[in-house]
């Protein structure tokens, strides 16, 4: 099986501190964490929702990637995470079948996990992470 599951849905946000009480408070969610991720120039927030995760991406410089992603459409659902096992394979995979990748090699992210995303032109227009941690899966 190339997925194992919905790792977590990343969600663009403006600031991580005006949001969290939503999700805490109202929606009832664990908050597990924050961290800084330099090489993405972005803080980011996870809260558990059963076996996945909602990952809460405040940008830390204008020039990010989530900061234009913001300015261009908004606050929102930002991209959906897929836990894989042997996510090298998986790039291979793809790109051997035509599919766009704007990552053709792992990259490291949040947690620890390695990370590369397909791009939305393959996606029907959807930003897909692939992502592995020690021990498979990115969760």
């Amino acid at each position: 099986m190339m997925g194992k599951k919905i790792d977590h849905i990343g969600v663009a946000v403006r600031s991580i501190k005006e949001v969290l009480p939503f999700y805490e408070k109202t929606l009832g969610l664990t908050f597990l964490g924050e961290e800084v991720v330099e090489s993405q120039r972005v803080k980011v927030a996870f809260l558990q929702i059963g076996e996945s995760k909602i990952e809460l991406l405040e940008p830390t410089s204008n020039e990010s990637a989530v900061a234009k992603f913001i300015d261009k459409r908004g606050e929102g659902i930002h991209h959906l995470a897929i836990g894989v096992d042997k996510i090298e394979d998986r790039i291979e995979e793809f790109i051997k079948n035509g599919i766009p990748m704007i990552d053709e090699a792992a990259r490291q992210g949040a947690g620890g996990a390695n990370i590369a995303f397909m791009h939305p032109k393959g996606t029907n227009g959807v930003l897909v992470e692939l992502c592995e941690k020690r021990g498979g899966g990115c969760s």
